[in-house]
């Protein structure tokens, strides 16, 4: 039979920055109708892609329900359809709950990519393929401007952002989606049933752009199984800390979580944190911070927030600020650690409004000046974005914001963030209850990066 790409993703690509230059591509293949039967449970769904650390390269992901090949076949836009076949593996992931489900996650790695290329897909085998998607491969230079989407706690209920930011994907609005934890409310749910939901669908923006995440409370189940199975995030056999650059900036997701579920083990705590110190330490040595000058963190859990719901930010010794003293030996916070190594944007959510600090340091305001407070401000910025909308709804503020609130919103929503070069960084809050209408938006300027910037 004829196989048009116009046909059979019309809803994929019919949108995409290049269909301008390149015309509606229309690639005919012959498919033996034995081909089209596939087993059931061996149909690859849940695909996304995300970016492993390593240039020139992409880790598509996948699951199926029965134990088969792992496979991608990929081009260059433009060229050959399915021109490069890549094999991978998978690995069985087992749910905790009671009926003990098995499925299949299947990684794939595509390596020596061209640097800011877009390339068609496919996954699965032939036993049965995915639908095809495209991606642009990272532009691996220090002076890329990388354009983010960034959120968290959103879940498969209410997720009211969504639907936007499918359309703002796939006409190309983004090069990377940042997700600060909580998914699905609850991955784990209904023997996982929920968790496949979920990926099913964010598959409609992750197969198409770089989804990087990092864990937070929803995630607690079986020591975090969910997490640390379904994504691919580098290094993804511990999943819970990593690193990576991109453009001029360089990025740490980390989880606050090892603060909170101690019968995990608090070791976690005490690796993740020495961790974090050697990570930084790399990042600032002087020929590391000078190509990339911007150091950018995400975790779940914020340090600050002025909501009315007592959690851990809204306390003065937030256990995330400022440590544990109820352990043995005592855990320490980050605040200082992320001070004393220059950290200019720490990116949160787990409160599910969003809400844009002044610069701050051990609860005072530190603003450059009075004017411009984000041009050379003294102190990291800090931005809380966790209302992309789940079943748990909003939450609320206390009525008198801290001396440290510069503006906060409880409409639902997410951020943009576009890390324009060595000096200048934009953020923006879209509100999905207005319609898309921005309703907050920033530039951090830093004519000087790491502790220095604070004297």
């Amino acid at each position: 039979m004829r196989l048009c790409l116009s046909d059979l993703s019309h809803r994929q690509v019919k949108n995409t920055p290049v269909m301008a230059s390149v015309g509606l591509l229309c690639v005919c293949a012959v498919i033996s109708a034995a081909s089209c039967v596939t087993t059931i449970g061996t149909q690859p769904e849940q695909v996304h892609i995300s970016y492993p650390g390593v240039i020139h390269s992409m880790v598509v992901t996948w699951s199926t329900f029965n134990d088969t090949d792992s496979v991608v076949e990929y081009s260059v836009w433009g060229e050959k359809l399915f021109s490069h076949t890549v094999k991978g593996n998978s690995s069985v992931f087992t749910d905790g709950g009671p009926e003990n489900r098995t499925m299949f996650i299947h990684r794939v790695t595509l390596t020596d990519l061209k640097p800011a290329a877009v390339y068609v897909y496919h996954c699965g085998s032939e036993a049965g393929w995915s639908d095809v998607f495209y991606f642009t491969s990272l532009n691996e230079s220090s002076t890329f401007s990388p354009r983010f989407a960034l959120f968290g706690d959103m879940g498969n209920e209410n997720a009211q952002s969504l639907s936007r930011l499918q359309k703002e994907t796939q006409i190309g609005m983004y090069d990377i989606i940042l997700h600060i934890g909580d998914f699905a409310y609850d991955m784990h749910e209904d023997n996982g049933k929920i968790g496949d939901e979920f990926m099913r669908q964010i598959q409609s923006i992750a197969a198409y752009t770089p989804y990087m995440t990092c864990p937070g409370n929803h995630e607690r189940a079986y020591n975090f199984s969910h997490y640390r199975n379904r994504f691919s995030m580098p290094g993804h056999t511990e999943n819970l800390w990593y690193s990576w650059n991109v453009g001029p900036a360089h990025f740490i997701s980390f989880s606050t979580e090892v603060y909170f579920y101690l019968e995990y083990g608090l070791d976690l705590l005490f690796r993740q944190f020495e961790w974090l110190q050697k990570d930084l330490e790399e990042a600032n040595r002087p020929e590391n911070r000078a190509l990339r000058p911007w150091i950018i963190t995400m975790a779940h859990r914020p340090m600050y927030c002025s909501d009315d719901d007592d959690d851990d930010c809204t306390h003065f010794q937030s256990y995330v600020r400022f440590g544990r003293n109820d352990t043995q030996p005592a855990a320490p916070g980050l605040e200082n650690l992320f001070y004393q190594y220059g950290v200019d944007l720490e990116l949160w959510a787990h409160e599910h409004t969003y809400e844009r600090l002044w610069p701050v340091y051990d609860y005072q305001v530190f603003n450059g000046s009075f004017w411009e407070p984000y041009v050379n401000p003294k102190a990291p910025v800090h931005i809380i974005t966790g209302s992309a909308g789940c079943r748990e709804k909003h939450d609320g503020f206390i009525p008198k914001p801290r001396d440290w609130s510069a503006f906060r919103s409880t409409d639902y929503g997410y951020t943009r963030m576009h890390v324009m070069n060595r000096t200048h960084l934009y953020l923006e809050q879209v509100s999905d209850d207005q319609y898309g209408k921005v309703i907050d938006q920033i530039t951090l300027v830093k004519e000087v990066h790491g502790a220095d910037a604070w004297r």
